[in-house]
C-alpha cells in the first residue's frame, strides 16, 4: 500500500494500460480520478470496480486537448478529494502506425495534442495545486518504441518524441517546486484485446529475456513506484518495462 491517501489523476484511466493504471494504483492505497473523453462506459466501470475492491475512483469526463476544461476537470478532482498528489499522462487517440507515405498532416497533428499539448494543459492544471501541497508526482507513459526507431510508426514517434523532450525538460523546472516528473515506456503488454495464448503472443514472449509477455498491470507497477515515497529523489528517469527488450537491442 504505497500510495495511502494519495489522489492520482489518470488519463485515459478507462481503457486498455489505462484502466489497468487504474487498478493498480488504487490497490496500493491511492483515490483515483479516472479520466476518459470518449467511453463513458468503461470508465465508470474501472471506477465501480475499484470501489467494490474498497478503493476510491470516481470517472471525469475531460477532453485533455482543451486547456479550459482540463483546468475544470483539476478543480473538480480537488474539490472532490481535497488534493492531487500525483498524475499519469496516458491518453491517446488517432492513427498510431501508418506507412509515411500514407500518413496525412493530421495523424501527426492528433499525435502531438496528445504527446504535447494535453501534458502541457494537465501540467499547468495540476501544477498550482501540488505547488501549494509542497510537491506532486507526474508520470508521462511514452514508449518503447522511442528507442526502436521502427518504421510505420513515424506518426506515433512524432508526438511520444514531444513527450520526451517535454518531460525532461519539465523535470528540471518543476524540481525547485518539489515537483518529479518521470517516464514509464511500455512495451507491448498484454490487455483485454490481447490473447496471450495467441501464437503471435507466445512467439512475442520467447522472443525477450525475461520470456513472458508482459501484463499492462505492471506498467501500472512502474507508475505506483513513480508516484510513491520510493522514488522521492527520482526525477528526469525513463523507465522500459518491456521485458529485457531494450537491453537486449542495446538501446
Amino acid at each position: 500500500m504505497l500510495l495511502t491517501g494519495k489522489v492520482a489523476v489518470v488519463t485515459g484511466g478507462g481503457r486498455g494500460i489505462g484502466a489497468c493504471i487504474s487498478r493498480t494504483l488504487a490497490k496500493h492505497g491511492a483515490a483515483v480520478a479516472v479520466v476518459y473523453h470518449q467511453g463513458a462506459e468503461p470508465a465508470a466501470d474501472v471506477a465501480q470496480e475499484i470501489g467494490t475492491a474498497g478503493g476510491i475512483a470516481e470517472a471525469y469526463r475531460c477532453d485533455i486537448r482543451d486547456a479550459e476544461a482540463v483546468r475544470q476537470m483539476a478543480a473538480g478532482v480537488l474539490q472532490r478529494f481535497g488534493r492531487i498528489d500525483g498524475l499519469v499522462n496516458n491518453a491517446i487517440a488517432g492513427r498510431q502506425c501508418v506507412a509515411f507515405e500514407e500518413a496525412e498532416w493530421q495523424d501527426y497533428a492528433d499525435m502531438l495534442d496528445y504527446g504535447c499539448r494535453a501534458v502541457v494543459n494537465t501540467v499547468r492544471a495540476v501544477h498550482p495545486i501540488m505547488r501549494a501541497q509542497g510537491g506532486g508526482r507526474v508520470v508521462n507513459i511514452v514508449t518503447e518504441l522511442w528507442n526502436m526507431g521502427s518504421g510505420q510508426w513515424s506518426t506515433y514517434l512524432s508526438g511520444k518524441g514531444a513527450m520526451v523532450g517535454l518531460s525532461r525538460a519539465l523535470a528540471n523546472e518543476l524540481g525547485p517546486d518539489g515537483i518529479t516528473v518521470n517516464m514509464v515506456a511500455p512495451g507491448w503488454m498484454v490487455t483485454d484485446k490481447v490473447d496471450p495464448e495467441s501464437d503471435g503472443s507466445k512467439a512475442f514472449a520467447q522472443s525477450l529475456p525475461l520470456r513472458r509477455h508482459g501484463s499492462a498491470d505492471e506498467i501500472g507497477n512502474g507508475c505506483v513506484f513513480f508516484l510513491s515515497e520510493l522514488a522521492g529523489y527520482v526525477t528526469g528517469a525513463y523507465l522500459p518495462v518491456t521485458g529485457g527488450r531494450i537491453t537486449q537491442m542495446g538501446a
